[in-house]
């Protein structure tokens, strides 16, 4: 069956499966998989030591695969100045360019005139018009479901896509909730022309940089494990539960402010428990998908579970 979207058809991809930006963990082994198994396969630039790191990774993915591949900017989050990195992915003329977790202006005006195809993640309608209105080629929608970093809005991904497909005329990506072929279909009958799936790459044998620790945690997850922290510093993030994020929550309880959380929540403490597999002294993002995961499949294995998951529900709703 083809799989033509007018998501496939911007991205130059076979299949409208997107790898999401997934901080700390996304480089090149997990891109180019992502690329060769027929999605689109993303670095994460934010997570990277610097421009020359980045331009590494780009050319390490190129070494692997020759198919579209992305960069993630996550500009909100890691409060570093993203321009010298983003001229970094013009240069290199990378095909596509992500922008998740702030205002997409300052990226979407540098990439002007390149040919890069542009994708924002957004948790509402109003910032998908204004994605939109800046020159966006599509608005990737993240609802509650999501791990890491969502809107404060707490609206599931199942309102809120066709809110979204209903007011702009780019392609709209479904994310939030997705990691199978059900997911996939369920997303395009609410008018999505694609998916953006993280979590589920997490456990996948070419995501290397995660330890066995993390992945096991999301194999025994349901659809209970995981809570929302940073809700006090209005930057709701859904990540597993366990003794760490506990107790985030309850200095958002105390009223902790942001110098209270600063080490609990900060990338360190998130690449003690991701990297180092230490529960006890840091968390991971999940998003409640995590209860859907019951294995760790290479990517090529996972798209073709996905797609045949995904045919077999065409061909019975044909």
């Amino acid at each position: 069956m083809k799989w033509n979207t007018r998501v496939t058809e911007l991205l130059d991809i076979t299949y409208p499966v997107i790898q999401g930006g997934l901080a700390y963990l996304a480089y090149s082994n997990l891109a180019a998989a992502v690329s060769n198994a027929g999605g689109l396969g993303q670095l994460t630039a934010m997570s990277m030591d610097g421009p020359e790191h980045l331009k590494r990774e780009i050319k390490m993915v190129r070494e692997k695969t020759n198919r579209p591949f992305g960069v993630n900017f996550a500009i909100g989050q890691h409060g570093r100045p993203f321009e010298k990195m983003v001229q970094t992915a013009v240069d290199e003329h990378v095909p596509v360019v992500s922008v998740t977790g702030g205002n997409p202006q300052g990226v979407l005006e540098a990439l002007k005139g390149t040919g890069i195809k542009t994708l924002v993640l957004v948790a509402a309608r109003r910032q998908a018009v204004k994605a939109q209105e800046l020159g966006a080629d599509a608005v990737m929608v993240v609802g509650h479901e999501g791990g890491g970093h969502l809107g404060r809005d707490d609206v599931g991904t199942l309102v809120l896509t066709p809110q979204v497909v209903d007011a702009v005329d780019i392609p709209v990506i479904a994310s939030g909730g997705i990691g199978d072929g059900r997911g996939l279909m369920a997303a395009l009958s609410l008018g999505a022309e694609g998916v953006e799936m993280g979590t589920r790459f997490i456990a996948t044998k070419e995501c290397t940089h995660a330890h066995p620790a993390y992945q096991d945690a999301l194999i025994k997850a349901d659809e209970t494990s995981t809570t929302v922290i940073k809700r006090s510093l209005k930057a709701p993030a859904r990540a597993l539960k366990n003794d760490w994020t506990t107790r985030i929550l309850e200095l958002e309880q105390e009223n902790a402010g942001y110098d209270g959380l600063r080490s609990y929540i900060s990338g360190d403490a998130n690449k003690t428990f991701i990297y180092k597999g230490q529960a006890g002294q840091g968390f991971g993002w999940a998003g409640q998908i995590a209860s859907r995961i019951h294995d760790v499949p290479t990517v090529e294995e996972l798209f073709a579970r996905v797609i045949k998951e995904a045919e077999d529900i065409r061909t019975r709703w044909s």
